[in-house]
């Protein structure tokens, strides 16, 4: 299996502060990868390392084989907030793009402008948040990168722009064969769009992998309250919550869960990354190895 990005104890500090900690991660070819975390997790550190624009404190990242460096031609991002040139028109984006891009695609740009209805004379001040974030996505896309990353793409979008934008994002997918790498906090927004995903809190990641495979890998079990120290030790324990007669657990395992005296329930991606979420104060879990 190809990697497009590989991470080895990759650590980012701003002088006592690290933003990003010992990241050891590998993210596959041809996936969409969901990159999810709270606020101030490390995600922004992560890509902006993954497009060369900060160098690692520690540990080492490649990029489709190399060193990251700003300006990389196989790679297209799209940084926080969807930045665009407020004086300059979108016709003027276009071009800007294609003087710096020697593999610029000038036509599937000017077909993403014309079937979006936009007008290239119009500034980029006078769009909608929406317009920009398509204008933004259409100068990544003309790039013609095996590799997109996207930063919070659509986090002050609303919820009309934003599916626009991400079936916008999934049809370039399937017409050009990309790997994407989307960071966001909107859970219900990566579950429609990535295949892949990646838990990132507290500047650690948490837990890498295959979606499908992680959803059937993890389950909510009830049942008569039980301390966690009786529980199978094929059982890895998530997290935990009881009452006084009833234990829920949530578990990662590889085998079926037989005692008839727990309920158990499926997951839904929220449900998984909350989990992770709330482990905080908890040691860095050995979920990459379980579900690579």
């Amino acid at each position: 299996m190809t990697m497009v990005l590989r991470a080895d104890a990759l650590t980012k500090r701003y002088g006592r502060r690290t933003a990003l900690s010992e990241c050891t991660l590998e993210i596959p070819e041809g996936r969409v990868v969901g990159l999810v975390g709270p606020n101030g997790a490390g995600k922004s550190t992560l890509l902006n390392l993954a497009v060369g624009m900060l160098e690692p404190s520690a540990g080492s990242i490649e990029v489709l084989g190399e060193r990251p460096r700003s300006g990389m031609a196989k790679v297209g991002f799209v940084a926080q907030d969807t930045p665009t040139y407020a004086g300059l028109s979108i016709d003027e984006h276009l071009r800007f793009g294609a003087e710096l891009n020697p593999g610029w695609d000038a036509d599937l740009a000017r077909d993403r402008i014309a079937r979006l209805g936009l007008d290239g004379s119009q500034r980029a001040r006078k769009l909608s948040g929406g317009q920009r974030a398509q204008l933004a996505l259409t100068l990544g896309l003309a790039k013609r990168p095996e590799l997109l990353i996207l930063d919070e793409p659509v986090a002050s979008l609303d919820p009309l722009a934003r599916r626009e934008f991400l079936q916008d994002l999934m049809e370039a997918v399937v017409e050009h064969a990309l790997t994407v790498v989307l960071s966001s906090h909107l859970v219900s927004d990566l579950e429609r769009v990535c295949d892949y995903v990646v838990v990132l809190v507290d500047s650690r990641v948490q837990l890498a992998g295959d979606l499908d495979s992680l959803l059937a890998t993890h389950h909510r079990i009830t049942g008569p309250r039980r301390d966690e120290d009786t529980l199978p030790s094929e059982l890895h324990v998530v997290g935990a919550s009881h009452t006084d007669r009833q234990s829920t657990y949530l578990v990662r395992t590889q085998s079926p869960i037989l005692d008839p005296a727990w309920t158990i329930s499926q997951l839904t991606l929220e449900d998984l990354v909350l989990a992770y979420m709330g482990r905080t104060s908890r040691p860095q879990p050995r979920a990459l190895e379980a579900v690579r």
